[in-house]
């Protein structure tokens, strides 16, 4: 079964201004990240669903009624202050502003494994939103005309709960957003030729709700609640720029990180299948003017998948079915990506 939802309009905009030879300030908003998937229910009739509540007819994937999904999405704003501290090195600060919204449809199975024996908190009770702040720290450093380091790491984004969810996300309906940190390098190979290479990490097994295993005998909601069983992923990336002529920057790029999921998490990512982990990249700017340029890329994710055995075998075992087996289950996604871009230098 393949998820309706497959585009998505992302915006960004960012603004910098320099105040003086050693400060400026600036203010980024971007989509830091989410999730959408939308399965049209009916996949499933009575018999691999035997005791699940609603018409048979209409059994998603997970043997709830009608469509099943979810849609999360996160934006952050972020401020930022910049120093030059000498001719080799600068530091950026900025406080992070999160907003995030999160809607579920479709699991009704699982009220069974809430402390109210209901779906009243867990699913099908439309968008629900939350905020909160973290900070973001970041050095850059010349060793050389030649090298140049750099750092960042940011906190944890601590997020308000999403109450209409709050027998769904462990402890209580809280979604975090995770603390990340990067190390990278730039090499100048030539005048014309840059090449970069990262190291980043992202810390979900820090986020309850996204990192607890799905596997975890506790209700739904507590604090050690299921979760999605995420993994902390690492990220090495590499990249090349290349000044083919003077108003036209051409760049690629290649990123493999390891997958947060594992087999006995497939059947709760069935909402949320992060199995990416090949990236590859394309872009260039082009000066329009002295004072405007045009940027564009392309980002392509092989396609991956994972398996592993359906969590519906207990289920099914724990409602008095003996030896039933729900078999294996396998999610897979691959992503495209094109992004645009116009700068434009005030006076």
């Amino acid at each position: 079964v393949d998820s309706d939802s497959t585009s998505f309009f992302i915006p960004e905009f960012g603004y910098n201004r320099v105040y003086s030879p050693t400060m400026s300030l600036g203010l980024s908003v971007y989509g830091n990240g989410g999730m959408n998937t939308d399965y049209p229910g009916g996949q499933l009739g009575a018999n691999p669903c035997a005791g699940m509540s609603g018409p048979a007819a209409s059994y998603n994937l997970l043997c709830g009624t009608g469509k099943l999904g979810v849609d999360l999405s996160q934006l952050v704003i972020a401020p930022t202050l910049a120093l030059k501290l000498n001719a080799a090195n600068s530091l950026g600060v900025a406080p992070l502003f999160g907003y995030q919204r999160f809607k579920i449809d479709g699991i009704q199975p699982f009220a069974g494994f809430t402390p109210s024996q209901s779906t009243n908190y867990l699913t099908n009770k439309g968008y629900d939103s939350s905020t909160g702040w973290g900070l973001r720290l970041g050095w850059q450093g010349r060793l050389n005309e030649a090298v140049t380091l750099g750092a960042t790491y940011s906190t944890k984004i601590k997020m308000g709960n999403f109450d209409k969810y709050k027998e769904l996300f462990a402890g209580g309906g809280a979604f975090d957003i995770p603390l990340n940190f990067s190390l990278g390098a730039a090499f100048k190979a030539t005048p014309n030729l840059t090449v970069a290479l990262d190291y980043e990490r992202i810390d979900y097994s820090g986020v309850a709700s996204v990192g607890n295993p799905s596997s975890n005998r506790a209700p739904l909601g507590a604090a050690n609640g299921p979760g999605f069983g995420w993994q902390d992923v690492d990220a090495i990336k590499l990249g090349v720029q290349y000044q083919y002529a003077p108003n036209l920057l051409l760049r690629a790029g290649y990123n493999h990180s390891t997958n947060p999921i594992q087999s006995r998490d497939v059947t709760f990512n069935i909402l949320a299948p992060g199995v990416v982990q090949d990236h590859i990249t394309l872009g260039f700017s082009y000066a329009l003017s002295r004072d405007s340029d045009l940027t564009m890329a392309y980002m392509h994710a092989n396609s991956n998948s994972v398996s592993g055995a359906s969590m519906f075998t207990g289920i099914f075992q724990s409602m008095g079915m003996t030896g039933a087996n729900a078999g294996t289950e396998t999610i897979r996604l691959y992503e495209n990506s094109l992004g645009i871009a116009y700068g434009l230098k005030l006076k």
